[in-house]
C-alpha cells in the first residue's frame, strides 16, 4: 500500500523522532541529514527525560503514552508547535498507533514513516510473518504446532513479540514447559538453527519502491545488541529480503534478522522500524536518514541497490553525557 505525506509544506522543515530512549546515533545522523539538505531541527521525546538521546537533540519534548488516549491529539499539536515535516517512529508499541494516525499528520503536511498498520500488524504478529514469508516463497525456521514434537533444544517466542523478549533457546522437557508458560498463549515453537545470523537495514520509499539494502553480519551479540558487525556484499539475501518486505507491503527503514547458510536462508523477523545498529548501514553507504527527509519533501530518490561498501566492521563502544541535574526535563512548548 502506498504511503503519501499530503500536501509539502516547506514552513515544516523539522523531525521529530519519538521514543528516542538512548538512540543517540540515530539523533545525530538526521541532524547530520538535515545539516546536509539545507538546515532544519531535530526534536526528540521521551516519557523518561533522564533518556540520552533527548539531550543530543535540538530540543526535547513530552508526549503522553501512545496508548493514551490523548496521544494523537498531543502528537498532532507537538508537530505543529514544532514544525514537523516529518516523524520518525522507534519504538514497537507505537507504530500500530502512529499508523493509525499517520493520515491525519498527512493532512497537515507531516509524513509519519510507518507502513500501514496491516503491515505493521503481520510484522509483529509471528503466525502472520510465518505465512507472508511463505507467501513470498521464502523460509522461516521450522515450526511445530505440538510443542511436543519439536526435537530439543528447540526456540520459544510469544506470538506477539517485541524482539527476543522472552525469546527462549530450550534444551530439555522442562525448559520447553516453563517456556511455553512465560511465552503465553498462542507461543511459537520452532527448530533450532545454528548458522550465521545478519540484519538487513532495508529501505523503501511511499510507493515500497526498494531503495537501499545493506546486509550484515551480527559477529558479537550481547544481550540481544549486535556490538561488532560486518556489512557484506550477498545479492542473494538482499533479493530475497526484498521479494519478502515488498510481499508483505512495508516502507520506510526495516530491519529484517535471518540465518545464513550457503544453502539457505531462513527469516526470523522484520522489524519495520530503525533498528540499533542502523548507523552500520548509513557508514557503508545507505544515508536513509537524508532519503527519508527527502520523500518527506516531495522529492523522489533514485535507487541505489549493490551500491553500499562490504567489508566495513562495526565496533559499537558505549559513550556518556553528562547533564545537570537542574537541566533535566523537557523544553517549553513555543510561544
Amino acid at each position: 500500500m502506498a504511503v503519501r505525506s499530503g500536501p509539502v509544506r516547506p514552513e515544516r522543515p523539522n523531525v521529530l523522532i519519538t521514543s528516542a530512549a538512548r538512540k543517540v546515533l540515530l539523533v545525530r545522523a538526521f541532524r547530520d541529514a538535515l545539516a546536509r539538505l539545507g538546515g532544519g531541527s531535530v526534536v526528540a521525546t521521551d516519557l523518561d527525560p533522564r533518556s540520552a538521546a533527548l539531550y543530543e537533540a535540538d530540543r526535547r519534548r513530552s508526549l503522553p503514552r501512545s496508548d493514551d488516549p490523548g496521544f494523537r491529539d498531543a502528537l498532532r499539536a507537538l508537530c505543529r508547535e514544532e514544525s514537523i515535516g516529518l516523524v520518525i517512529p522507534t519504538r514497537d508499541e507505537e507504530l500500530p498507533v502512529l499508523a493509525a494516525a499517520r493520515p491525519v499528520l498527512a493532512g497537515d503536511g507531516t509524513l509519519v514513516l510507518v507502513s500501514s498498520a496491516e503491515a505493521v500488524q503481520t510484522c509483529r504478529d509471528k503466525r502472520r510473518f510465518a505465512a507472508a514469508v511463505a507467501a513470498a516463497g521464502l523460509e522461516t525456521p521450522r515450526a511445530f504446532d505440538d510443542p511436543a514434537m519439536a526435537p530439543l533444544p528447540a526456540f520459544v517466542k510469544p506470538r506477539i513479540g517485541k524482539g527476543g523478549r522472552d525469546a527462549t533457546a530450550v534444551r530439555t522437557p522442562d525448559e520447553l514447559a516453563d517456556a511455553l508458560a512465560a511465552a503465553g498463549p498462542g507461543a511459537i515453537v520452532q527448530e533450532r538453527i545454528v548458522a550465521p545470523e545478519y540484519t538487513i537495514d532495508l529501505f523503501l520509499d511511499l510507493d515500497g519502491v526498494p531503495i537501499s539494502c545493506v546486509p550484515r553480519e551480527r559477529t558479537v551479540v550481547i544481550a540481544g545488541e549486535s556490538v561488532i558487525s560486518r556489512t557484506v556484499a550477498d545479492p542473494e539475501l538482499a533479493a530475497a529480503t526484498i521479494r519478502l518486505a515488498t510481499t508483505i507491503g512495508l516502507v520506510g527503514h526495516v530491519t529484517v534478522q535471518a540465518f545464513r547458510t550457503p544453502d539457505r536462508i531462513a527469516f526470523i523477523e522484520i522489524n519495520p522500524r530503525y533498528g540499533g545498529a542502523a548507523n552500520l548501514g548509513f557508514a557503508a553507504g545507505a544515508p536513509t536518514p537524508r532519503d527519508a527527509i527527502r520523500l518527506a519533501r516531495g522529492e523522489r530518490v533514485e535507487p541505489r541497490l549493490g551500491n553500499h561498501e562490504a567489508g566495513l566492521v562495526m565496533l559499537r563502544a558505549s559513550d556518556d553525557r553528562f547533564v545537570h541535574e537542574a537541566d533535566l526535563g523537557f523544553d517549553e512548548a513555543p510561544s
